[in-house]
């Protein structure tokens, strides 16, 4: 979450700047003190008067401006200052009329965090992080205005870091890792690792494992193969832990691994979580077991040559515990899918 400091210099800027127009049409700026060494600058445009934040560079290349990202209360623009500009390239990060001033600032603060810690890198690899951070936002803004995850949504991803952080506790590399983590961009299924995948349900329920099934693609291995159903089972417990505290688990694991950490932050902002509102999810919980099965012949799904062709979408309840199939190691999953 970004420094109140920070938070209080970009809203104080964007103050002063509020009635600096004098009714002339363009760009009003000034330069961000709080940021490190990156070119920031607080900006509005007038006559909209909307709030942006201003990123230079000097030797990137900037897709036309049809590729730029634009999402519900925000869009992405390469401006000319003239000359205090400074001989910079500016892209503009800017509020939409009618978009929420709250969450443009979340989104603001989160750039800044984002280009802060990535101070040290290459400018063309700053430049794409800075492109992948607002595609994350955008994916995010097309939810609607909740910024928090329901109570269902939450353990879901819980569940999914829970796997997340055991495939890297079995070996496999961190980036890699993240990288097969797909279940935020709406994958079929949450994890696709070489031609296979693995499904992570979880549950708190306390007697039994009903897991839902959303679709008829989600346990057919003529999709993917080998495919694996993931059963994450946890606890309410008051000596447990938050979702914000396993996140901050799961980034100090990563250590000084910036690319793991960039996409690990970019996943979660596309599964919905923002750090801004961390403090809302206040539910703790342990984690009891996973069991990882190979879903196969004899497994019992649903799919889409199991059922008639008239038979378009499926969604039903599986009851996981009365599957009858011998359980595999994490280790031995991630080996069939030839990634260890």
């Amino acid at each position: 979450m970004a420094r109140q400091t920070e938070h209080d210099e970009l809203l104080s800027a964007w103050r002063a700047l509020g009635g600096s127009a004098g009714g002339t049409e363009g760009w009003s700026t000034i330069p961000l003190a709080l940021t490190g060494p990156r070119r920031l600058r607080a900006g509005r445009h007038f006559p909209g008067n909307e709030e942006a934040l201003l990123v230079g560079f000097t030797s990137v290349h900037v897709p036309p401006a049809a590729q730029l990202p634009q999402g519900q209360g925000f869009l992405v623009s390469h401006i000319d200052l003239g000359a205090e500009g400074g001989g910079v390239l500016w892209l503009a990060l800017s509020r939409r009329a009618g978009g929420s001033l709250d969450m443009f600032t979340m989104m603001a603060l989160d750039v800044i965090a984002t280009l802060n810690a990535g101070s040290t890198t290459a400018e063309d690899r700053l430049f794409q992080l800075f492109l992948a951070r607002i595609r994350a936002w955008q994916d995010f803004m097309r939810r609607g205005t909740d910024t928090t995850l329901g109570p269902e949504a939450e353990i879901g991803l819980f569940g999914e870091l829970v796997f997340l952080r055991g495939v890297m506790d079995a070996g496999l590399p961190a980036v890699v890792a993240i990288e097969g983590w797909v279940g935020p961009l709406n994958g079929i299924q949450d994890f696709v690792f070489g031609g296979g995948a693995v499904e992570v349900k979880t549950t708190i329920a306390t007697a039994g494992f009903p897991a839902t099934i959303g679709s008829l693609d989600q346990l057919d291995d003529s999709i993917r193969q080998p495919l694996f159903l993931a059963a994450v089972r946890i606890r309410l417990d008051s000596s447990g832990m938050s979702l914000p505290t396993l996140i901050e688990d799961a980034r100090t694991f990563l250590g000084e691994d910036p690319a793991a950490q960039h996409m690990l932050n970019v996943k979660l902002i596309h599964a919905g979580y923002l750090d801004a509102v961390s403090e809302h999810y206040k539910r703790t919980f342990a984690h009891v077991s996973t069991k990882v099965l190979r879903v196969g012949d004899g497994f019992p799904r649903f799919t889409r040559a199991s059922v008639p062709a008239q038979v378009i979408a499926v969604r039903y309840e599986l009851e996981i515990d009365g599957i009858e199939a011998d359980p595999v190691a994490v280790r031995v999953a991630l080996d069939q899918l030839g990634v260890m």
